[in-house]
């Protein structure tokens, strides 16, 4: 049979095969259900063809299977593009060129995909241990090339990784030399497919009764704050996100919906006590909005907006790691508000919650002065049995009024709905603003961690004379919630190892939190100086090593000045290198190689190896055929599969030759 249906070899084919598994593994749960069986069936047909050297299929098969594999992967996804889509399609595809790789060229294309591949994880998770296993999955694939060149695989494993790590670390100099010194841009380099950021949990653009509590059970990130110097009080931690007028009775959305967005910085309002200064790192979100502490003096420029409501907008959805500098007022006048603004927010739902209306008016009634009436609410809200939850009973009919008049179990959107709904119908402006409350200290990094269970909603009215005023009715309920955190005010037992029921002040506990927190500090400087390395950044760090501003062009300039004095170096050094430094086995083997040559004048090539020397010597000198093989395998075995316990026969045998 012909060899080249069955190239490479099948210990090159396994160390092939064994790459491609491991960068496809991480996408198993990404994939559509039938992919993965696929992929493994096409890689075990491949390998059992090899085994048994049978034949490859034929072009007409391959043409189908791929056809059938695109069709495939359209039903799944309605498309061929995107993310899932893309990735499918690659891992198929390249399934399938197993099939009709039968030289050396096709099993390197296979492998430099398999580096490609190496990226699209990067597409679903950039933390640090993805980072890891992908370097180790780039050794096991670098060892893959190293043994599609050693045709004779003399090359044991160990020896192999280690030299396929070797490559891989003499590369670092110049990788960080091309990370710090490359120019970068404002933005990525690339766009994003659509659903590239899908599943990301956080704020919608609208509210219903539960949702925030649904997001609130997540422990997942949603940004760091490290501030300038002084930090505010638990109670002021209000980070401003969607703000939201209308409501249909059960759903709550936002103003910009249905009015179109100035391109403003900033909007008016009456300072009062000093800023505080701070950076935020947002996680991804795959939405428009920023968060900031309520209220932000002006939208970072370059990167968003802000809305007539005092929300920061992106110019695009976020995602990828964004970082941005504020300055936030906790103390302030919101003065922003126009007339439609200003019936938008009186506006209620027509023969929706009649008895909160009801209750509302007859405030209105008893009392003439406003900040009376929101006083009044919230003592109801304080002295009726109300209790947070974040399990409250299904709401089914006219939400506000099972809640406020027979469930009264709710979390923060419920207490927020209701008491908005409260102050319209009172005749007072009203509307009901989402964010995050709260966060947790990170010693480690002095810096905060607010995460999805920090999720709060709270009210804003307005008062004539004091303009927009931030009343949380959560607060009375359950102030516990604002003053210390979430976690105060939902006291639970938890079990973070093996089953086991503790005590949130037990010392495994105490222990678990504290290599959360070391954890989290890791992860933030990788945050800060690997996902979030922008210009910025990079300008920040050629301070630190003592340059000042550097234009893109002279960093393109210094970085290929870098990258070739680097190069220059490596080459100078291993121009200058001792040529002739030889063990004791090397020793002996040259000269059984100028024996060989004194005798037959054959001489060894400098690029040759020693057995394929020894397959050049058999064909001139046919009885000393077992003693040459003899020399060669004991050299090889002594040299590469460390067995120096057979040094002295192998000086025995060249003396005899």
């Amino acid at each position: 049979m012909n060899q080249r249906t069955h190239y490479p070899a099948l210990p090159a084919l396994q160390w092939l095969l064994l790459s491609l598994v491991l960068v496809i593994l991480p996408h198993v749960r990404h994939l559509a259900v039938w992919i993965t069986p696929a992929f493994v069936a096409l890689i075990v047909w491949r390998y059992y063809l090899t085994k048994n050297q049978q034949p490859l299929p034929s072009p007409t098969l391959r043409f189908l299977i791929a056809v059938m594999a695109f069709g495939g992967v359209y039903l799944s996804y309605q498309t061929i593009f995107g993310r899932d889509a893309g990735v499918s399609l690659l891992i198929i595809l390249i399934g399938l060129k197993l099939l009709e790789m039968h030289n050396l060229r096709d099993a390197l294309l296979v492998c430099f995909l398999s580096y490609f591949l190496i990226i699209t994880n990067f597409l679903y998770s950039q933390s640090i241990p993805t980072a890891l296993y992908m370097t180790v999955v780039m050794v096991v694939i670098t060892a893959t090339l190293i043994s599609l060149n050693d045709q004779n695989q003399t090359i044991k494993i160990k020896p192999k990784l280690k030299l396929a790590s070797t490559i891989l670390i003499q590369a670092i100099p110049i990788m960080l030399v091309l990370f710090i010194l490359f120019p970068r841009i404002a933005g990525p380099f690339w766009s994003l497919p659509k659903d590239a950021h899908s599943g990301r949990t956080g704020f919608s653009d609208s509210m219903t009764m539960g949702n925030i509590s649904e997001l609130s059970q997540s422990d997942e990130i949603a940004f760091r704050v490290k501030f300038d110097g002084e930090m505010p009080l638990q109670s002021q931690l209000y980070w401003r996100g969607p703000v939201l007028w209308w409501t249909d009775g059960r759903k709550w959305t936002a103003l910009y919906r249905h009015a179109q967005i100035s391109n403003r910085q900033s909007m008016p309002f009456e300072r009062e006590g000093l800023p505080y200064n701070y950076t935020v790192t947002l996680e991804p979100h795959n939405k428009q909005w920023l968060f900031a502490l309520d209220i932000p003096e002006q939208a970072p420029a370059q990167l968003s907006r802000m809305t007539p409501d005092y929300q920061m907008l992106a110019k695009y959805p976020v995602q990828q790691l964004v970082r941005y500098d504020v300055n936030s007022y906790v103390d302030y006048k919101a003065t922003a508000i126009n007339s439609q603004q200003y019936q938008i927010a009186l506006r209620l739902p027509e023969y929706e919650h009649p008895q909160a209306r009801e209750l509302a008016q007859s405030w209105r009634q008893q009392f003439r002065d406003e900040e009376q009436i929101i006083q009044q609410a919230l003592q109801y809200f304080n002295q009726e049995p109300f209790y947070y939850t974040l399990s409250p009973p299904l709401l089914i009919d006219d939400t506000v009024d099972e809640f406020l008049f027979q469930t009264r179990q709710g979390f923060c959107e419920h207490y927020a709905a209701a008491f908005v709904v409260l102050m319209r119908a009172a005749a007072i402006p009203a509307r009901v603003v989402t964010g995050y409350q709260g966060g947790e200290m990170n010693p480690l990094g002095d810096y905060l961690i607010v995460r999805q269970r920090d999720a709060h909603a709270w009210a804003e009215v307005w008062l004539d004379d004091k303009g927009w005023v931030r009343i949380d009715p959560t607060a009375a309920v359950a102030p516990e919630r604002v003053e210390q955190g979430i976690d105060t005010a939902l006291p639970q037992e938890y079990s973070p190892l093996l089953g086991m029921e503790l005590s949130a002040n037990s010392n495994i506990v105490q222990a678990w939190q504290q290599m959360q927190r070391v954890w989290d500090a890791m992860n933030n400087g990788w945050n800060q100086w690997v996902l979030g390395y922008g210009p910025e950044r990079q300008q920040q760090l050629l301070k630190m090593l003592g340059f000042g501003y550097v234009h893109w062009k002279q960093m393109v300039i210094v970085l290929v000045s870098s990258v070739a004095s680097l190069l220059l170096i490596i080459a100078l050094w291993m121009y200058f290198s001792p040529k002739h430094k030889y063990d004791e086995v090397q020793k002996w083997y040259l000269k059984f190689c100028r024996k060989v040559a004194a005798r037959y004048g054959v001489k060894r090539l400098p690029y040759e190896g020693a057995q394929d020397f020894a397959e050049r010597i058999k064909h001139i000198e046919l009885k000393n055929v077992k003693k040459i093989e003899k020399i060669t395998c004991l050299y090889l075995e002594i040299r590469y599969n460390a067995q120096p316990s057979q040094l002295s026969q192998f000086k025995q045998a060249i003396r005899q030759f």
